[in-house]
């Protein structure tokens, strides 16, 4: 019998839910790395990417970080003990990192915005960011720059030719 090697045998990774308009809507200042406190069928379901950052936000509330509004489908093949979809989840950070953030947030117009959701040795974490809210303008220009690096890239690709 042939010995496995690690190319042969590639592990899938659970994939990396991020919330793609939040770089949009938001100027991000800081970002934490947080746990996740999750119940056994929420992981499973995370694990099979079956979870939604888009419409989450995370909020201060008796020195504790707390998420609310994310979205997890319950498990498929969970009992009657399965999670409700959008519970409040909390968010386990140091406390000089939940000093750090109160202060930000208590400054006008700062959130604290989840930003990806990611699995790290086994534990579920997720990326959330301090950010400012965007005017329409800063959005126009963010859409411009990414148009005009786009058409770089391509004006860029298109000539490159290798001789061999």
């Amino acid at each position: 019998m042939a010995k496995k090697t690690k190319s042969t045998e590639q592990k899938k990774s659970p994939p990396k839910i991020q919330n793609r308009k939040a770089r949009h809507d938001y100027h991000i200042d800081e970002t934490y790395e947080a746990g996740v406190a999750l119940k056994g069928t929420e992981v499973k379901s995370i694990r099979a990417g079956k979870a939604s950052l888009n419409e989450a936000f995370a909020y201060l509330q008796n020195g504790e970080v707390w998420l609310k509004n994310m979205y997890v489908k319950p498990y498929e093949f969970g009992t009657h003990n399965n999670h409700d979809e959008r519970r409040d989840r909390k968010l386990l950070l140091n406390r000089r990192e939940i000093r750090e953030i109160d202060k930000y947030i208590n400054q006008k117009g700062f959130a604290l915005i989840p930003l990806k959701l990611y699995f790290k040795r086994g534990y579920a974490k997720i990326l959330v960011g301090l950010g400012r809210g965007k005017k329409s303008y800063d959005k126009r220009d963010d859409i411009k720059e990414k148009d005009a690096r786009r058409e770089l890239e391509r004006k860029i690709k298109g000539s490159y030719s290798v001789n061999l």
